[in-house]
């Protein structure tokens, strides 16, 4: 199962993540965010034994490759208004979907993507808002499931429980400000998230 956690800026976040359990970590390329990181910025953090996923909203798939090189990204996180035909096409993507209570997941069965993000409604804003949704929404879905917005220790196991996914992704409800991660938070989200798949 993905243990995500994104918006990580710093060395000091990411280590603390990988040794609380993360199995990815993710890098916001949305100049507009407030967690926004330059890709050389990104390409100097280590993240041993984590997939590298990168956060990008309504870029051309050649600038989207550019910055997978450049960061050694592993997945490219799409939250824009990205059709099939724009996704990048030599690296893993993870198409973002904001769930409100009439989401129709019919219209994402024929989506490419190797597995979709789940997020909370955000009204105009680009990825997330850090507020949840209807967990049992996603059993409508046929892809692999990532389930993020609003996430912590707090509910994280209740995701789990109704909607099955196959990823748990967690960034503003674990963090002290945009961009830094409160460790205990981050900590206690990892290990509720483990033992609530009995990891």
């Amino acid at each position: 199962m993905i243990l995500k956690v994104c918006g990580i800026t710093n060395q000091p976040d990411a280590d603390a993540a990988i040794a609380a359990g993360a199995t990815a970590i993710g890098f916001n390329f949305y100049p507009k965010s407030p967690r926004y990181l330059a890709p050389e910025a990104a390409a100097r953090i280590s993240t041993p034994g984590a997939l590298r996923v990168g956060v990008f909203v309504n870029e051309p798939a050649p600038r989207i490759a550019a910055i997978a090189g450049v960061a050694a990204l592993n997945v490219a996180q799409l939250h824009g208004d990205e059709t099939p035909a724009q996704y990048p096409a030599a690296i893993a993507v993870w198409k973002a979907a904001r769930v409100s209570p009439d989401f129709d997941f019919s219209q994402l069965d024929s989506c490419p993507a190797d597995a979709l993000l789940l997020d909370g409604p955000a009204a105009e804003l680009y990825g997330g808002a850090g507020l949840s949704f209807d967990w049992n929404l996603a059993r409508g879905a046929r892809h692999r499931i990532i389930v993020a917005g609003g996430l912590d220790a707090s509910n994280v196991a209740r995701a789990i429980g109704l909607a099955h996914p196959w990823g748990v992704d967690s960034c503003s409800r674990i963090e002290s400000s945009p961009g830094k991660k409160d460790h205990l938070k981050m900590t206690d989200f990892l290990h509720a998230a483990k033992a609530a798949l009995g990891a």
